[in-house]
């Protein structure tokens, strides 16, 4: 593949990414209300939020990958992982590197949730909320974000999880004044 395929493979996957993160972490703050309809079962939406956070995991490995291929920039596999040890586009590249460091240790527990007790994984889960604020750093930082349509993604993407926790934060609000 040709570094200029590379670079816009790069650039697709990171923008499916962020839609995929931002609808992973709305549907996660949403299921936590408890409160589902009768025709949507909360195990539905559970089960939603895990195949979309795989989905994501799936395209996280493929902006990584294809950012790592390309050849024209001099980003080897460490900097992906080690945060902050890549000299390319700093601090933009070790802001991604921890955001995917703590959505790996996020998707790694959750595949180990049946052999861990709910604190700590839970401990661990919260972190997904940090890791896809920096993922939105890193992309309001990329090649995109001075577009319209990469400016439009960024404030969607905060919109819709800032909406969702306020749902959430109102479902939780509402539910304490029904029970007391």
């Amino acid at each position: 593949m040709s570094h200029v395929m590379l670079w816009f493979a790069n650039r697709g996957t990171g923008v499916v990414l962020l839609v995929l993160l931002t609808l992973s972490t709305m549907i996660g703050v949403l299921s936590t209300s408890r409160l589902s309809p009768r025709l949507w079962p909360r195990m539905l939406t559970q089960g939603l939020h895990r195949h979309v956070a795989v989905l994501a995991l799936s395209f996280m490995a493929a902006h990584t990958l294809t950012a790592v291929a390309d050849s024209f920039i001099d980003i080897r596999w460490w900097h992906a992982v080690v945060p902050f040890t890549g000299s390319y586009r700093q601090p933009w590249l070790g802001i991604a590197a921890l955001s995917m460091d703590l959505f790996i240790a996020v998707g790694v527990t959750s595949a180990l949730r049946h052999r861990m007790s709910h604190r700590p994984w839970r401990g661990v889960h919260v972190l997904a909320y940090g890791a896809w604020g920096l993922g939105l750093v890193h992309g309001i930082h990329g090649t995109d974000s001075a577009t319209i349509w990469g400016q439009a993604l960024n404030y969607g993407s905060v919109a819709a999880v800032t909406i969702a926790v306020l749902a959430r934060i109102g479902l939780l609000a509402h539910s304490k004044v029904v029970t007391a």
